[in-house]
């Protein structure tokens, strides 16, 4: 049985050989600070919705990214050196993790909101030998029964040329809860933090079905390349951004 995920499924579309390098060879890939970032913003808005309605505010959030902070630092080795060599840098960095929070409050107000599920693992079979899973940040379930799917991000809104990608981890999720709880999202929603955007998608039926037999389409290239051992290079504007520039003979 393969098991996938939305992010290695758009690693492969991506480029096949950035798919081998994370899924097969699963090469070690320097953490950076946004990505520390991403991860701490991640927890507390987690975590805020442990605490009653009320006591849901940007001063608790700010709390929370201390102690969270903290957690991580106890947890990874030399987590503390990534976002700076003083106290001072890493004070400026959990200031500007909390600014993002503070965003965030502007876009939503979580004392009125009750999640259905928070960091939901879902996984669902395409066929026999292939299953995709994932994790949801959010999911909201209305008094009438419609759901939304939401995830977070720390970072801006992609230009209308990459909105496309940015929301197929979302259509995957989509289709994953449809399958295994039997009810169509009627509306995901990316959160972005830096500039304070919101994305919004009403997926419907038949696209998620034509989504189903594009997964199933690239399942089977996967497998294909695997039992090659044909994984080539694809260049785009995104190598600019891989980590492992230099071992790709593109």
């Amino acid at each position: 049985m393969v098991s996938l995920s939305p992010s290695r499924i758009s690693d492969f579309k991506t480029c096949p050989l950035l798919y081998r390098f994370r899924a097969i060879d699963r090469l070690p890939e320097p953490p950076s600070a946004e990505a520390v970032r991403g991860t701490l913003v991640h927890a507390v808005l987690e975590r805020l919705f442990d605490a009653d309605a009320g006591d849901r505010t940007a001063e608790r959030a700010h709390a929370l990214a201390a102690t969270e902070w903290d957690r991580m630092v106890a947890e990874t080795d030399d987590l503390d050196t990534l976002v700076g060599d003083s106290p001072s840098d890493r004070s400026r960095w959990l200031d500007d993790t909390r600014r993002l929070l503070d965003t965030y409050f502007t876009l939503e107000d979580p004392g009125l909101l009750e999640p259905a599920d928070r960091e939901l693992l879902v996984e669902a079979a395409l066929s026999d030998d292939v299953t995709i899973k994932g994790i949801i940040d959010r999911v909201d379930v209305a008094a009438s029964g419609e759901v939304r799917i939401v995830d977070y991000k720390s970072g801006r809104a992609p230009s209308p040329l990459f909105e496309q990608r940015a929301l197929f981890q979302l259509r995957v999720y989509a289709l994953l809860l449809w399958r295994v709880r039997g009810r169509l999202p009627s509306m995901l929603q990316l959160i972005y933090l830096s500039d304070g955007q919101v994305v919004r998608l009403a997926p419907d039926a038949d696209d998620l079905r034509a989504l189903e037999r594009t997964l199933r389409a690239l399942a089977t290239a996967i497998g294909r390349a695997q039992g090659t051992g044909d994984f080539r290079p694809r260049r785009s504007r995104l190598c600019d951004w891989c980590p492992h520039q230099a071992l790709c003979p593109a």
